[in-house]
């Protein structure tokens, strides 16, 4: 496999893209074909994320997904990344019991996967546990905005920081995050002028979905932006395929060939 960007993404490497002025891309992966295709294009990062739950699972929300399962696919994930960073969301209530558990759970992932950063949601309740992880070595993303894991408290997809106070809650939660360390911070579904501002207001990276264009980076899902999704699509997916049709086209004629008679022919039988 030759990489159309040879040069191996870090955490430092992240971070200096920002200095640099250097936008940031990102992609979800669960599986090794996937992984090994946006990791030989040039992907920056790499997340396995626990939107497999709704994407993979077909579950209503990413609850339910557990730290073995984000283990497998992230395991079958770093088979095929070389080039990118990969991170590895960390499931509901891995890390929000206790600072120990965090550190338990966390430093496993790491181990039994050779990913290299977890990314963890939420902002003031959970600075205590963000700063020890760094302590100890884990590298940290963070992930402020709607927080798919907090749904319930929330009641809707809705964009998060419409009013004065909750922008200013995500600002200052962006400033402490920053302060215990984390190497880079997700921004998801709030308004473009809080992402420009919060962008602004600190030195690591911000990665932006459904943010506007002033993030540092950009992450999709990437069986969104692959049209193979249907079920749900919001507004700040761009498509670029329509694959679902693609495939759904595909299986009807593998159908139709083999109801016909025509699969396989004399080539391709021995």
């Amino acid at each position: 496999m030759i990489l159309e960007n040879p040069r191996k993404i870090t955490t430092k490497v992240i971070q200096r893209m920002k200095k640099d002025g250097e936008k940031i891309s990102a992609l979800t992966a669960y599986d090794y074909i996937i992984a090994n295709m946006l990791d030989e294009v040039g992907i920056d990062i790499i997340l396995v994320g626990d939107s497999l739950g709704n994407v993979f699972q077909g579950q209503e929300t990413t609850l339910p997904v557990t730290v073995d399962e984000i283990i497998y696919h992230t395991k079958a994930v770093r088979k095929g990344v070389k080039r990118a960073l990969l991170v590895v969301d960390m499931p509901f209530l891995s890390y929000q019991i206790s600072i120990e558990d965090a550190i338990r759970n966390c430093g496993r992932v790491l181990k039994e996967t050779g990913a290299e950063a977890v990314k963890i949601e939420g902002g003031k309740p959970m600075l205590p546990t963000i700063k020890r992880l760094v302590e100890v070595g884990i590298p940290v993303m963070g992930h402020l905005g709607l927080t798919p894991q907090s749904i319930h408290k929330f009641g809707s997809y809705d964009v998060r920081g419409k009013q004065k106070q909750e922008a200013e809650s995500i600002l200052q939660d962006a400033k402490a995050l920053e302060q215990v360390g984390v190497f880079s911070l997700v921004l998801e579904k709030i308004p473009s002028s809080l992402a420009k501002k919060v962008t602004n207001s600190i030195s690591i990276p911000t990665i932006g979905i459904g943010a506007g264009p002033y993030c540092d980076g950009q992450i999709l899902v990437v069986y969104d932006m692959l049209g193979m999704f249907e079920d749900f699509q919001p507004k700040f997916v761009r498509k670029y395929a329509e694959l679902s049709k693609t495939m759904k086209n595909a299986f009807r004629n593998y159908i139709k060939d083999i109801k016909t008679g025509n699969f396989p022919s004399k080539e391709e039988s021995f």
